[in-house]
């Protein structure tokens, strides 16, 4: 419905479009942009009190939030217009924050996967995203896997009691004891 007036509209909606390939990808879903009628997914965003009982709070906090499936505002995702949204790692990256939020337009709840994209919690995008396999799993559950004959595998996250787990780092941050492995 509207934009952000951080980033050039033709980035928000390579955002967006990239944001539902994420979910195409791995699902027998296919999307569709509407021009002439009201999208079962409307994006948008809004400052503060907006109308739907969920008013945003500024900069830095809540920074979007998606209505489960169904009529009305049902699948919509509204965006808090506060946030500085960005197409790189700095700040808030709205296509990593529009793919979790289009997880909820379809139907998944957050896991507790911290590897995984539905994890409550906005971690810091890179440029080599992959899907981790707990979403795969979790929407192939509601829809199933894609027809297409290569199945992408995401990414998983280790478990910590696992006696062969190495690392390629450790450090310290913001007081928490950080592992790295791979990318």
């Amino acid at each position: 419905l509207n934009y952000t007036p951080y980033l050039p509209r033709a980035v928000v909606e390579n955002a967006i479009e990239r944001a539902f390939k994420v979910w195409s990808d791995v699902t027998p879903l296919t999307f569709e942009r509407v021009f002439e009628e009201e999208g079962d997914i409307v994006f948008s965003f809004h400052r503060g009190d907006h109308g739907d009982n969920n008013p945003f709070d500024g900069p830095n906090y809540g920074l979007a939030h998606t209505f489960p499936p169904g009529p009305r505002l049902g699948g919509d995702v509204h965006y808090d217009l506060d946030e500085t949204w960005t197409d790189n790692s700095e700040n808030f990256n709205l296509f990593y924050v529009t793919a979790h939020e289009l997880g909820h337009s379809l139907g998944l709840t957050h896991s507790r996967d911290i590897g995984a994209l539905m994890f409550p919690s906005y971690t810091w995008y890179t440029e080599d995203f992959v899907l981790n396999q707990d979403d795969i799993n979790r929407i192939q559950a509601l829809y199933g896997p894609s027809p297409n004959p290569i199945q992408p595998t995401g990414a998983t996250t280790p478990h910590p009691c696992d006696s062969h787990l190495t690392f390629d780092a450790i450090t310290t941050f913001r007081g928490e004891v950080m592992f790295f492995k791979g990318r």
